[in-house]
Parts: C-alpha cells; sequence; structure tokens
C-alpha cells in the first residue's frame, strides 16, 4: 500500500494542513477496528486493545526518544495545548508566548489571561519571522514568567524555533518551557533526551497518522496541577478522562514509527523538492517573495507572496494543485495571516501569499505540475486584474 498522487488528480502540497496517511498507519488502524475491546477492560480483548495501546506509546516515544510513560494521548495537538498551557499557567505567573503562534497557542493564551491584565507576554518576530526573545529574557530575569511556550516550526512559513537556549534560560530562572511541535514531529529529528523542554504537543495527522489524534508529552518530574478539559473516568494518568480511541492511537503509533525509520532519508529529498519548486516559480514569475528565514525553516515548506495575485484567486485558477492561503484551521476566515503582518507584511501581501507544504509522498512530477500549472495561474490573475483596471 502507498499513496500516490495520481495524474488525474491534483499534486498534492499541503501537508501542514494534513499528510495522506502514511500505509502502516492505515493498516494498523484497521487492524485495531476489526477487533473488539475496550483498552480499560481486563478481559482477554480488553488486554488486546490495551496492548496496542502500550505499543503506540511505544512508538510515539520512539519517535521523540523519551520514555512511554511520558507521553499522553489526545485528541490532537490542540486539546494537547489547551492542557499544557492550562496546567503550567496555574503554577502563577506570566505566560509568554509569541505573536507567530497557532491559534490553538494564542487563543487559548489569552483566554487563560483575560481576566489577569499584565499576565501575557507576546514576543515581536522581525521580518524574517524569528523571535525576538530581549523581552523573554527580561521578564525572565525579572522573576515574572510561569510558563513559555513557543512553537518549534511555524505552521505558515516552516520558521524553526532554536530551542535549547531558551529551555536553559528559562530553567535557569526556574520557569516551565512548553513547544507546540505539531509541524516538526515526524519532519526533522527531535530528541527530547537532549532538549529538555517539559512539555510538547503533536498531532498523528501532520506526518501520515490519523486525524483526531495527538499527544502530549509531560516530562517525567515535571509536577503540575494539571486541570483536565474532559472529565471522567481519570484515563490517562487523569489528564484526559474517556474511552481511548484504540483505533486512531494505533495508526499514530505506526506513523511514528515509519517516520522515524525514513526520517533521515525523506528530509533531504523533500528539501531538495522544496528548492526546486522555489527556483521554478522565482525564475518564472516576477514580482515575488520568500517569507521566512531561508536557512531556518522546516525541508518542505515554502510560503510564497505573488504580489498583484490574490491568493484565492491564484488557487482557484489552478484546481490541479493542492496549496493553502495559510493555517488550514483559519481558511476561510476574512482577516489575514497573523503571521505574516506580523512579520511586517502588508495586508495586500498577506492577502497574495501562498503556502506550499511538501511531506513524505511528493514526487517529481508533483513540483513540476505545481510550478507550471501556479505559473500559469499567477499570470492568468494579473492579466485578469490588470485588464479590469
Amino acid at each position: 500500500m502507498t499513496f500516490e498522487s495520481p495524474a488525474a488528480g491534483p499534486a498534492y502540497l499541503d501537508y501542514n494542513a494534513t499528510a495522506p496517511a502514511r500505509p502502516e498507519a492505515l493498516e494498523a488502524a484497521l487492524a485495531a477496528m476489526r477487533t473488539v475491546g475496550n483498552a480499560s477492560s481486563t478481559h482477554r480483548s480488553g488486554r488486546e486493545a490495551a496492548d496496542r495501546v502500550d505499543l503506540a506509546r511505544r512508538q510515539v516515544a520512539g519517535l521523540l526518544n523519551c520514555s512511554p510513560g511520558e507521553i499522553i494521548f489526545t485528541s490532537g495537538a490542540t486539546e494537547a495545548n489547551n492542557l499544557a498551557l492550562r496546567a503550567a499557567f496555574a503554577v502563577g505567573g506570566r505566560l509568554v508566548t509569541s505573536a507567530v503562534e497557532h491559534p490553538a497557542v494564542l487563543e487559548t493564551a489569552k483566554a487563560l489571561t483575560s481576566e489577569a491584565p499584565g499576565s501575557l507576554l507576546v514576543l515581536p518576530v522581525a521580518a524574517d519571522g524569528l523571535v525576538d526573545l530581549s523581552a523573554l529574557y527580561a521578564a525572565l530575569a525579572a522573576g515574572e514568567v510561569a510558563v513559555v511556550s513557543l512553537m518549534a516550526a511555524n505552521n505558515e512559513t516552516g520558521v524553526l524555533t532554536h530551542l535549547a537556549p531558551i529551555v536553559q534560560a528559562a530553567h535557569e530562572a526556574g520557569v516551565l518551557v512548553h513547544s507546540d511541535a505539531t509541524q516538526l514531529v515526524g519532519r526533522l529529528p527531535i530528541d527530547l533526551a537532549e532538549t529538555d523542554i517539559d512539555l510538547l504537543s503533536l498531532s498523528a495527522h501532520k506526518f501520515g497518522g490519523p486525524q483526531g489524534v495527538g499527544a502530549l508529552f509531560v516530562r517525567r518530574g515535571v509536577h503540575l496541577p494539571y486541570r483536565p478539559l474532559i472529565f471522567g473516568g481519570g484515563q490517562e494518568r487523569g489528564w484526559r478522562a474517556g474511552t481511548l480511541n484504540v483505533a486512531g492511537i494505533a495508526g499514530a503509533g505506526a506513523a511514528s514509527e515509519a517516520a522515524r525509520l525514513s526520517l533521515a532519508d525523506e528530509a533531504p529529498r523533500i528539501a531538495r523538492m522544496r528548492d526546486a519548486l522555489e527556483a521554478g516559480l522565482v525564475e518564472q514569475i516576477g514580482d515575488c517573495q520568500i517569507n521566512g528565514a531561508m536557512d531556518r525553516r522546516l525541508p518542505g515548506v515554502t510560503s510564497i507572496t505573488f504580489r498583484g495575485a490574490p491568493a484565492d484567486a491564484v488557487l482557484a485558477s489552478m484546481p490541479d494543485v493542492a496549496a493553502s492561503e495559510g493555517s488550514a484551521c483559519s481558511s476561510g476566515a476574512p482577516s489575514p495571516s497573523h503571521v505574516l503582518l506580523a512579520m511586517g507584511r502588508s495586508r495586500e501581501e498577506a492577502d497574495s501569499t501562498i503556502r506550499f507544504s511538501l511531506g513524505y509522498a511528493t514526487t517529481s512530477h508533483d513540483i513540476e505540475r505545481a510550478v507550471s500549472s501556479t505559473v500559469r495561474a499567477v499570470r492568468h490573475v494579473r492579466a485578469t486584474l490588470t485588464a479590469a483596471m
């Protein structure tokens, strides 16, 4: 079983929204669905379901290089982010995050601090999307911070955050660090035995697992007054009650194992295709700009502004390519990308930006189709708008 981008279908370049399910994930999820048993039951069928969950927990832990006991299964990174921030902020102090975080972090942070003026510090970013850490270090020195939450990789630009010095500075001040690593996990190596992050969130569908399942890493020894979003039977060590999604968890585990085994080969191959995509578009389309730090980003992500060509019109003009205006969670929203605005782009530039995101099943043929279709679409939109003036 393999995923193929069919010749008659679109070239799929929207992995940051969701990746095609890996064959290993499909097989594991289907096998789990064919069996009967609640993972909390003590009879044979229940133990079989629990065994599948235990295997998946080990597989996810293997991808992150942590202990299986540090993995809490959730419905996805949004829930994991909510759990992490609710627990860490309850310690007392300011919550520090950045202006380019995913809404799952930003909106949670705003909600948690809404009744405590001054308790939220949102760090600005430079034009290349890198976070300005000066205000963070000042707040840490003043002893004001409860938790720092910074994403490992931006979902729109792919810009990477260098977490190691941030973690070191925070820990020296006795402060917890959370990272939304949704876009990094399964795309680039992450070693939680070396990077001493306290809390980390992920979603399986970003690296080829099923939708609707994710995980929160909680480092052993980090004692938090956790605040469950769902109360009930106390599953997942009390962090998340409810019958476990055995099929989804099994698929997440299998995808984690497949990603771990292929990561060394996948990442450089995907980066080469990303570079070929950018080179083809820049060469053939004038007045365009690649957004984000070129030397510090995910291998499969590029955010490109095509000035004078609104992104929605361009995407509508190339139905044979699946790409995105930005975050899938905000698709259809009337406001422009908060990430690009924070980087200093104008509203018009933000509205004329397309995100292409590649992954494990992307082929050179997909890139060739995407280049030719995008060039044709941008030229068509620009010509149409010029004629209408």
